[in-house]
C-alpha cells in the first residue's frame, strides 16, 4: 500500500496510542493490549482493551479487531504502536494492520532496535518466516527528533509519508520523547498487569 500524505494536520488530530502489559517471559498465558485514544496531544477520549498471547501469532489479528470494533474507529487518523513486537515476540505486521484498518500506523521506540539481535531470538521460536516477514514488512528505520534538544526516537512507519509522521508526533509529545496516547497506554496496561497479579 502507498503511503498517503495528510492534506492537514490539526493541533487535535486523533492518535491511537497501543501498548501491552507486563508479563513473565517463556511462559504460556495471554498479555492484555490497551489502546488509549488522544486528541493531539492533550486531550484524553476513550480506551479499549484486548489480550493476545505470549510470543504467538495473534497481535496484528487481535489489535485490528481491537480497533475496528471501537466507536472511535471512524475518528481516529493514526495508530502509534510501542514497536513492533508484543507480549515477547508476538510480531505487529504494520503493513498489515494499516492496509486491514485503513489509518496510518507508525511504530516508536527508545532504542534503535538491533535487527540482527530480534533475528536470532526470533529463530528459537516457531513459525520464524512469518515472523520475520512481519519484521521485514515494517520497512526502513527513521531517526526522529520529538522534543527540540532530546534524545531521538526511532519509527517504522505504514500508510503515511516521514514528513506527516514527523510532525504529528512532535505534536502529540506534549509531556515525554514518545506521543501521549502511547504514554497513557503504557500507564494503563502496566497497572492491568499489576493488578491482575494481586487477584
Amino acid at each position: 500500500m502507498l503511503p498517503k500524505r495528510f492534506r492537514s494536520i490539526k493541533p487535535e488530530i486523533r492518535v491511537l496510542g497501543i501498548d501491552d502489559g507486563e508479563f513473565v517471559p517463556r511462559t504460556r498465558g495471554t498479555v492484555n493490549v490497551v489502546g488509549v485514544v488522544y486528541r493531539g496531544g492533550c486531550w484524553f477520549e476513550g480506551v479499549m482493551r484486548t489480550a493476545i498471547t505470549i510470543d504467538g501469532l495473534d497481535a496484528t489479528e487481535k489489535i485490528a479487531a481491537m480497533i475496528e470494533s471501537s466507536p472511535f474507529h471512524g475518528e481516529i487518523r493514526v495508530v502509534v504502536l510501542d514497536g513492533v513486537t508484543f507480549a515477547g515476540f508476538n510480531v505487529v505486521d504494520i503493513s498489515k494492520l494499516s492496509l486491514r484498518v485503513d489509518l496510518a500506523v507508525i511504530s516508536v521506540v527508545r532504542e534503535k532496535p538491533d535487527l540482527e539481535e530480534i533475528r536470532s531470538a526470533l529463530k528459537n521460536l516457531p513459525d520464524f518466516e512469518i515472523r520475520w516477514r512481519a519484521m521485514e514488512n515494517a520497512g526502513k528505520i527513521f531517526e526522529v527528533e520529538t522534543r527540540k534538544g532530546e534524545n531521538p526516537v526511532y519509527i517504522h512507519l505504514a500508510g503515511i509519508v516521514l514528513d506527516d509522521a514527523k510532525k504529528i508526533l512532535k505534536q502529540t509529545s506534549t509531556h515525554s520523547l514518545i506521543p501521549e496516547a502511547l504514554r497513557v497506554a503504557h500507564i494503563i496496561a502496566s497497572g492491568l498487569s499489576r493488578s491482575r497479579e494481586n487477584i
